[in-house]
């Protein structure tokens, strides 16, 4: 990852520096939480007096975690694809590249990347990995069109199985066809001769 985009860690921010609107900004802990695997909006705002103290992720930057109670859950990621920069708490990289940013995110929860991250975690009360570890994995890097095209098709998948709006009147319609074919196979008869 290291050779094709560059961290930026963010910069502490604690919850006295909350505010009603303000900065947007992306706490580690919500990303474990209130992230999937992008998001265009944030769920919190810290006060604007403290603005120049901050280090921000821009469209387009996939926001990842650096620490975690599993390996699994160290590197957590979300693509940013909101319209204004964000805060990024210090306990976050924003990672800087020119790839399709909800690719390398969906690229963030493979078994293979899990795996890969596994080598570089520091095994202590928390886990850990810093930007020399991030820097060593290797992610694919297929042309720009076949990243667009993986990211709409795991995004159909992604709200079929997340998405009750779309995924359950989905389930319904399958089972309501598996009705009818059982419904005709068993009510249609064979005319007696």
């Amino acid at each position: 990852m290291g050779e094709i985009g560059t961290f930026i860690r963010g910069r502490r921010f604690t919850k006295a520096d909350y505010a009603d609107d303000g900065i947007p900004c992306i706490h580690y802990g919500e990303i474990y939480t209130r992230y999937g695997v992008s998001a265009d909006a944030v769920v919190s705002y810290i006060d604007a007096d403290i603005s120049t103290k901050l280090r921000y992720a821009k469209t387009g930057d996939v926001v990842l975690t650096d620490v975690g109670e599993t390996v699994e859950d160290v590197g957590k990621a979300v693509a940013w694809i909101g319209d204004e920069d964000v805060a990024i708490h210090d306990h976050c990289y924003a990672f800087r590249h020119s790839m399709n940013p909800k690719f390398v995110s969906y690229c963030m929860q493979t078994t293979s990347f899990v795996a890969e991250k596994a080598k570089y975690v520091a095994r202590t009360k928390v886990n850990t990995l810093l930007i020399d570890g991030f820097s060593k994995i290797r992610i694919p890097i297929p042309p720009l069109d076949e990243q667009a095209r993986i990211v709409a098709i795991l995004d159909k998948f992604e709200a079929l199985v997340n998405d009750i709006s779309s995924g359950l009147p989905a389930e319904i319609q399958a089972r309501r066809k598996q009705y009818e074919h059982y419904r005709d196979r068993l009510l249609s008869f064979k005319e007696a001769a």
